[in-house]
């Protein structure tokens, strides 16, 4: 099996091997390499890329979620401050409508008041008058004293009627 080995022959094949060797590494092995460098290089800078854009996009989604909260915040703020308005405005128009009915109240009895101040000063005038329409009959008449009551009572019943 182990035959005569010919050493000039196995060191020309182990030259040719090696030289066979280092044209490759140098004409295809170091551009297949480039070109696989250049592709690793290109797949982490994507990955890297990707990792950036995941960050940005979870920032952008939590800067999103805080301002849904601040909106949100602010949308109760301002439904409360429309209800706290709203409120203020209706205690508003309930005291200018109570105070409107006490002006107008207040009007009213002073009405009431000249009324009955005239209805008294017709009354007195028209006592007045009567007394001295009855006082001129009874002058004139001269008469007993149940002619003058009965007279007075007639008098008095009239002064009912017209008032």
């Amino acid at each position: 099996m182990f035959e005569v080995l010919d050493w000039g022959s196995a060191l020309y094949q182990l030259f040719a091997f090696t030289l066979l060797m280092l044209l490759i590494a140098k004409f295809a092995l170091k551009p297949l390499m480039g070109v696989m460098q250049k592709r690793q290089d290109m797949i982490n800078d994507q990955i890297d890329s990707a990792e950036r854009n995941r960050k940005d996009a979870e920032k952008m989604l939590e800067d999103q979620k805080d301002e849904l909260k601040q909106a949100r915040v602010e949308a109760r703020e301002l439904i409360e401050n429309a209800k706290k308005v709203g409120e203020q405005q209706g205690r508003d128009i309930v005291r200018e409508a109570k105070a409107e009915a006490d002006r107008i109240q207040q009007q009213a009895l002073a009405e009431i008041r000249n009324e009955k101040e005239q209805a008294v000063t017709a009354l007195r005038e028209q006592v007045a008058s009567l007394s001295v329409l009855i006082a001129q009959k009874v002058i004139e008449k001269e008469l007993d004293a149940s002619e003058q009551d009965k007279l007075v009572q007639e008098y008095l019943k009239q002064a009912g009627e017209e008032l």
